[in-house]
């Protein structure tokens, strides 16, 4: 019977979290105003232009001036059809057509997405690599509805089919609205406090909701906690997300509240990524993007008491002004609530609730290094152009969670000498083949170097190479 009972909570407890949610998500607001038609001319670029009257400046949805659209010299997979709208912006929707009156279009294209314009990420829906359907004529509009709203600043349109009478063509629409951001930029050395009007904070119902991007692996997001035990802490952890809760005190039950849930992976990829903590008594809603576990909270306890303040960034160590108690998030954190406070508005407007320490920006630092990621093991490949020369200097990062795959193959002077640097069984082998059918191993270096952290490789033409953990 009590077990029963028991279920029946736990029912009620999932009902009223998915009840909070759906009500955020009730209070949606209209996003669909056309994002392209009222851009300059200057917003538009492409990796080429069969003539001047068919520049990317003429690919705007309906319109008939010039060529009448977009048309590149070549008709390839390697052409691209490029928007910049002018900032931040929530992306609801995109339309296509092909060139108007003529024999052009896009049958099926991808499109990439950037908050910088150079580094960029391919659109995804439920986690698959996404196609979209084209144009079957000149004139007449396809529409696509994004399930979940993109935000961003750039876009790419990639033809990868066309007309089989004609070029690519291209005329296009984007749909949205304008995205409020506020957002905190931390140097690893920062952090935010958010201090209570009085000593302890005792509740029964948290939300806490943010978007990060980073590339560092480690550092702590939030943290909070109080003198008998209760604590909550959410922290980047080899490049996953780790939610740390203990509701009971310590005095009393030692270590039986404890529980740690860890979400996601490879998360420290300067890409923009989502988390929210929704908790009603001891039932949790941890999310990060898509993905959400449910969780009830071990332990008799069922609220969260936390003293003083909660930090954001880093933990502060008491009495000791930027020294800090664990590694300190490096990266963005945009949008960050607390049950409905936003605290990083509080920071900008200087209010007395929030103490910054160290150097907290209210922008977000452009990205420095760009990643290249691989997609298939089988055919994706990074092929470099290089010109005959008595030496080799080569230096890179990798992660990956693959146990073997090719690094790097290169032809020496001598043909068909070249060298071939792969991880094999988790291990860096960098093997010299003379001929088809003499080859020997140079140097064999590291071990488990498939566990999805960056790893830093020199290579030269001495035949010499290095590996480091770099996490």
């Amino acid at each position: 019977m009590e077990s029963r009972k028991q279920c029946w909570v736990y029912a009620l407890g999932v009902a009223v979290l998915s009840l909070f949610s759906s009500v955020m998500a009730a209070n949606n607001y209209y996003c669909d105003d056309p994002l392209v038609s009222v851009l300059p001319q200057k917003s538009f670029q492409s990796s080429s232009v069969f003539s001047e009257n068919h520049s990317p400046r003429f690919a705007k949805l309906n319109r008939r001036e010039g060529g009448g659209g977009w048309v590149p010299r070549r008709t390839d997979r390697h052409q691209w059809l490029q928007v910049d709208l002018r900032g931040r912006v929530e992306i609801t929707a995109i339309a296509t057509q092909g060139r108007y009156g003529s024999s052009d279009w896009v049958t099926s294209y991808l499109l990439l997405f950037s908050d910088t314009g150079g580094s960029w990420k391919q659109y995804k829906q439920e986690d698959s690599l996404w196609t979209f359907t084209g144009n079957q004529n000149a004139d007449g509009v396809v529409h696509h509805r994004f399930p979940h709203s993109l935000r961003t600043r750039f876009l790419r349109f990639v033809p990868l089919d066309w007309s089989v009478s004609g070029w690519v063509g291209l005329r296009v629409e984007v749909y949205g609205c304008t995205y409020k951001s506020d957002v905190a930029d931390f140097d690893g050395r920062s952090s935010l406090l958010y201090r209570f009007n009085q000593k302890s904070m005792s509740t029964v119902k948290d939300v806490i909701s943010l978007k990060f991007r980073s590339q560092q692996g480690e550092g702590v997001l939030v943290h909070g906690e109080g003198q008998r035990g209760d604590y909550i802490t959410l922290e980047l952890h080899r490049g996953r997300l780790a939610l740390h809760l203990n509701l009971d005190d310590a005095k009393l039950h030692s270590s039986s509240g404890r529980m740690s849930v860890t979400l996601g992976s490879l998360l420290d990829d300067q890409y923009w990524h989502s988390v929210l903590v929704e908790r009603f008594n001891k039932l949790v809603n941890f999310t990060i993007d898509k993905h959400t576990e449910h969780f009830r909270t071990k332990g008799e306890g069922d609220s969260l008491d936390v003293d003083y303040e909660l930090s954001f960034g880093g933990i502060p160590l008491p009495g000791k002004p930027g020294t800090f108690l664990r590694k300190n998030f490096h990266g963005c954190i945009e949008n960050l609530y607390y049950n409905g406070v936003n605290i990083i508005d509080l920071a900008k407007r200087r209010k007395p609730q929030i103490y910054s320490v160290g150097n907290v920006t209210f922008s977000c630092s452009e990205v420095q290094l760009v990643a290249t990621t691989f997609v298939s093991s089988s055919s994706s490949f990074l092929t470099i152009p290089t010109e005959a020369t008595a030496g080799l200097s080569v230096r890179l990062q990798f992660r990956t969670w693959n146990r073997d795959g090719l690094l790097l193959s290169t032809q020496l002077n001598s043909d068909p000498e070249h060298l071939a640097l792969q991880i094999s069984e988790g291990r860096l082998h960098l093997t010299h083949r003379r001929s088809a059918l003499q080859k020997s191993d140079i140097s064999t270096a590291g071990h488990s170097l498939n566990d999805g952290q960056w790893h830093s490789v020199s290579l030269s033409a001495r035949g010499t190479a290095g590996v480091s953990n770099s996490g």
